[in-house]
């Protein structure tokens, strides 16, 4: 079963290849959406795929690549949106 969810990653995650980290683990788990920094110094991640898979990289992102330091992941449902790839986007 698939689903889709929006996260918002607060701490230490932009200046030390966060995005590439999630980017990389998304792809693996055949993830789609996008991830990408915010101005208030988060990252949003949207993440859609099989339910299992999702919530593997929702469990990543809680514990970031080694140079992160993840103070509080809010993690809301959202719909599927039918992403083909899995991006990162620029500001």
């Amino acid at each position: 079963m698939k689903k889709a969810v929006r996260l918002y990653i607060d701490g230490t995650v932009q200046g030390i290849f966060f995005r590439q980290f999630v980017k990389d683990n998304a792809e693996r788990f055949n993830i789609r959406g996008f991830v990408r920094n915010l101005e208030d110094g988060r990252v949003e991640v949207f993440a859609e795929g099989e339910m299992e898979n999702v919530d593997n990289l929702v469990e990543l992102c809680k514990k970031g690549p080694k140079h992160s330091q993840i103070r509080k992941v809010e993690v809301r449902e959202e719909k599927l949106q039918d992403f083909k790839e899995f991006k990162i986007l620029h500001i």
